[in-house]
């Protein structure tokens, strides 16, 4: 429920009407249905509201609706052209060599191979050369733990791009 102390950005948040924030939601992340859920349980009073909301309903995306999330990001070293959000996120790889970018691409090439979906990780904050390690370390896991690790550096993203959001 909002109240007087609701944070502004949070505020705004609740008051958009519902096509406004699920564009808003879709923006932080691509599963229709995660978008669907947060939508339903509003207003918020607080981000932590938010964010528990957010955990929880990509904690119950089955694998259909995570695979439309995790289809929603770009490779790393390869962020979309004109979307601000994975280019932020990637900053680590602005300064990258050409000899790491060509690492980057093979290792993502890789691990789409291995495991039918983009490589995930929380790339803010992160060097090339830490997420190219990430990267190169996460191809020996089974594909069963491979999804938890993705669900859970989707859910890191999620709050970082939610924050920004009621910001």
């Amino acid at each position: 429920m909002t109240s007087p102390a609701t944070p502004l950005g949070l505020a705004r948040f609740n008051a958009l009407g519902e096509e406004a924030a699920l564009a808003a939601l879709h923006e932080v992340c691509a599963s229709t249905a995660w978008g669907r859920l947060l939508l339903v349980a509003r207003p918020y009073a607080t981000p932590d509201d938010l964010y528990l909301a957010a955990d929880a309903a990509l904690a119950g995306l089955g694998a259909d609706d995570l695979a439309e999330a995790m289809a929603g990001h770009p490779p790393i070293g390869r962020p979309r052209p004109g979307d601000p959000a994975s280019t932020r996120e990637q900053r680590g790889m602005a300064d990258a060599s050409d000899a790491l970018r060509a690492e980057m691409l093979e290792l993502n090439l890789a691990y789409q191979d291995r495991f039918g979906h983009v490589f995930l990780i929380c790339a803010t904050g992160l060097t090339g050369e830490q997420m190219r390690d990430a990267l190169t370390e996460r191809l020996g896991n089974t594909p069963d733990r491979e999804r938890e690790i993705a669900r859970a550096e989707l859910g890191r993203i999620n709050r970082i791009r939610l924050a920004r959001l009621v910001a």
